[in-house]
């Protein structure tokens, strides 16, 4: 092929571009909604675009790039109609049908002549004006450009503030940061404040994130962006950038409005610790992004970026500073008044019965979030359904009931149900559907709050009425964190600040586990349990990170307790013996306790046999400032510990618990050797049923005869002193020494 031959479609290099480009003047035309190409189409503004769209094209020289696209051109008008060319017809008033015959008719004009002259025509009306020339038109205007009138990301969201419930002063707080800048941007002209680029919802999973930024943008009827971000990864190197710049781009096309970037931890891991080149890449240019939404470069018009994750931590932390996410809004799992909002906001639209107290049902559903109660609310309405459906097979069956039915009888019943009522319900049918308490209630033990499989807490179910004696300390406890939570509004007009932190120390086995889940349980609070040892962990960072994962999780279920059991294991003392991971570890721990973040109603109790070993800077008054002696418990101690111990032990009338309390044999017995005391004597007053004289070789048939006969087996003073001698204290008397020495020196005096 010759220097001034002439190329045509396919084969060569040029080809190549000129396919792509073809491509992209389809892409441009749809995008931008060209409705007369004669007079809209412009090659600076199309190259501009074609360029972003594929970033190749930068790379390829002007005169092959221009030369590229006008053969496109003309390959993209020979297939147009004059309709779409923007030429008039002939015709004014034309029926639908005649309109592809018209078209066909031209397109196939065996005068190739009318073609080439059309072409001819169009290119002459395709600008090409140069950059300068459009600079001197109002450079910078996106006025000037071809306007996006619809977006393929925007969408209409249904939501609306009141579809919300339980989030008030998140939902004031969001509002100043989103609504002011969007509604009054006249505001921020006049004082010249720049408006916030970015905020960052975090909180656990179902909280309600997504359904806030789409009340929001429901609420202000604006433009609407939802991205999820994993579907801006792309395996194609570069591809995953352009996705990103086009999101922006359009963005800031259809400004004012919200960009909302759901699991945002997805694309934007720390770089520091990210394993591929890609991830670099996508961090960078998002900040890059984020930088270009600048008041001025937005022409005044907001674009707000609204970001969630349920890992906030693990986000590069350039992301994090202000100018990008200036503000971070956590989203925590409601209170049992939230709760109560939430279930009236969702209830509004169901038939209930008369009776259902909503109150009464938000206390019953501690750690559910609003996705939760959403699943609960559908749970309860199907079991409802059910429970109606049932009722109506019953009164319309005719089939007598058999005497030996199957273990799965639905089918049958549902097509009895159907074959009676092969037509719609009448409306007086259906008036008795409706949801009742015990369908919630039925409900509930159904539907498992998510928070609980991701690690938060719940409230547990561990009463004072499961614990016996230490009714002491039972009352220091709850002045330092039973009346804190359900009358904190005294605490504060008295002036006194609750208690940071409560170590419970003492010989093994006394119930300061128990003591701590009753607390809770009282109090109405989540519960978080932390096993010492269980936040250690080789890597460098990574005990420190479970540390302060944990004080998050609890900021975010307050008002929650967090019990460490075991807590010299993870706060030695610090000495030149210990280790440098184990100084971090009490370091960062000190920090937590500190309050240098607030408590926000979260409130610790630390369990250990060993306080001497526990470094004496968390002992401190601000930390864990109120130290309570669980002793081994007294004779009269040792009665209602078995009282409590035995209400499920089926006991004869001769058993006296008092006098088994004040045997010598008990002297030194903690709780848990109590509890222990009481299965052994059960085993043995199995044992003795099941294996009793010379019928050790009868037959299971005779065996189950004869307990039938005797209807239950009963523990009596024989079986417990057996058991007195097979049980043992747990804690010895050499121990019992160490514990009174260590009274002296940290007991408190109560």
């Amino acid at each position: 092929m010759g220097p001034n031959t002439k190329r045509t479609f396919g084969g060569s290099l040029s080809n190549q571009y000129v396919n792509k480009l073809y491509e992209l003047i389809l892409r441009y035309v749809k995008e931008f909604e060209i409705q007369n190409p004669k007079e809209e189409l412009d090659i600076t503004t199309f190259l501009d675009s074609a360029q972003k769209w594929h970033l190749p094209l930068k790379r390829v020289k002007q005169p092959l790039l221009v030369s590229s696209a006008e053969q496109a051109l003309q390959k993209y008008l020979t297939e147009l109609t004059p309709q779409e060319a923007g030429t008039p017809t002939i015709s004014l008033i034309e029926s639908d049908e005649e309109k592809p015959l018209e078209a066909n008719s031209i397109a196939t004009t065996p005068n190739s002549t009318v073609n080439n002259s059309l072409n001819q025509n169009m290119m002459k009306m395709w600008k090409t004006s140069s950059k300068s020339d459009q600079k001197e038109e109002g450079s910078g205007n996106p006025a000037k450009k071809a306007k996006k009138s619809s977006s393929s990301y925007q969408t209409a969201p249904t939501y609306v503030l009141e579809d919300l419930g339980g989030m008030d002063a998140i939902i004031e707080e969001v509002l100043e940061l989103v609504v002011m800048p969007i509604r009054h941007p006249e505001i921020y002209l006049h004082t010249g404040i720049d408006p916030p680029r970015g905020i960052l919802l975090h909180g656990p999973p179902g909280c309600g994130k997504t359904m806030l930024a789409n009340a929001l943008a429901g609420e202000l009827g604006v433009p609407f962006l939802p991205i999820s971000a994993p579907s801006v990864v792309s395996g194609m190197s570069g591809e995953s950038e352009k996705k990103i710049r086009d999101v922006f781009d359009e963005a800031r096309n259809s400004a004012p409005c919200i960009l909302f970037i759901d699991e945002i931890d997805a694309i934007t891991p720390k770089r520091e610790t990210a394993q591929r080149q890609m991830e670099h890449r996508m961090v960078a240019q998002l900040l890059t992004c984020l930088d270009d939404l600048s008041w001025d470069k937005t022409n005044h018009q907001p674009v707000i970026v609204l970001a969630a994750t349920n890992r906030p931590d693990s986000i590069d932390p350039a992301l994090r500073r202000a100018g990008r996410f200036d503000r971070e809004i956590q989203l925590p799992i409601p209170d049992e008044l939230s709760r109560e909002r939430i279930l009236k906001v969702m209830s509004s639209k169901l038939k209930l019965s008369g009776d259902l107290n909503l109150t009464q049902l938000a206390k019953l559903t501690p750690g559910y979030v609003g996705a939760d109660l959403k699943a609960l609310v559908t749970a309860a309405g199907m079991i409802a359904v059910k429970r109606i459906f049932s009722t109506l097979v019953h009164q319309t069956s005719t089939t007598p009931t058999l005497e030996d039915p199957t273990d799965d009888p639905a089918p049958l019943t549902i097509q009895r149900f159907l074959t009676v009522h092969s037509d719609p319900l009448s409306d007086e049918e259906l008036e008795s559907l409706a949801i009742n308490l015990d369908d919630f209630l039925e409900a509930v033990k159904k539907v498992q709050p998510s928070s609980k499989r991701e690690g938060f807490a719940t409230v547990p179910g561990v009463s004072w009425s499961d614990i016996g004696a230490l009714s002491t300390i039972r009352q220091e406890l709850r002045m330092a964190i039973v009346e804190p939570i359900r009358h904190r509004d005294l605490f504060t007009q008295v002036g006194i600040s609750a208690s940071c932190g409560v170590l419970l120390w003492g010989p093994p086995g006394c119930g300061k586990t128990l003591l701590a889940k009753a607390v809770a349980n009282e109090a109405h609070s989540n519960f978080i349990s932390v096993k010492g040892p269980e936040l250690l962990n080789k890597y460098v960072g990574e005990s420190e990170r479970s540390i302060r994962q944990v004080f998050d999780r609890a900021r975010a279920s307050s008002p929650c307790v967090v019990f460490f059991d075991e807590m010299d294991a993870l706060c030695g003392r610090r000495d030149e013996n210990q280790s440098e991971v184990s100084a971090r570890v009490v370091n960062t721990l000190l920090t937590e306790l500190d309050g240098l973040e607030s408590r926000k109603q979260v409130f610790i109790i630390a369990a250990t046999n060993r306080p001497d070993m526990i470094d004496p800077a968390i002992l401190r008054p601000g930390r864990l400032d109120k130290l309570l002696y669980v002793e081994l418990p007294t004779p009269d101690e040792r009665a209602d510990i078995l009282k409590t111990l035995t209400k499920k032990t089926p006991l004869s009338d001769a058993v006296d618990l008092k006098s088994i309390a004040h045997d010598d044999r008990a002297t030194g017995f903690s709780g848990a050797d109590l509890a222990s005391l009481v299965r052994e004597s059960s085993v043995v007053a199995l044992k003795s049923a099941l294996y009793k004289g010379p019928s050790e070789n009868q037959s299971d048939g005779e065996l189950r005869a004869e307990l039938a006969q005797e209807k239950k087996v009963l523990v009596s003073m024989d079986h417990f002193n057996t058991a007195l001698n097979k049980v043992s204290p747990s804690v010895s008397k050499q121990d019992m020494k160490l514990f009174e020495g260590l009274k002296v020196k940290f007991g408190w005096k109560y």
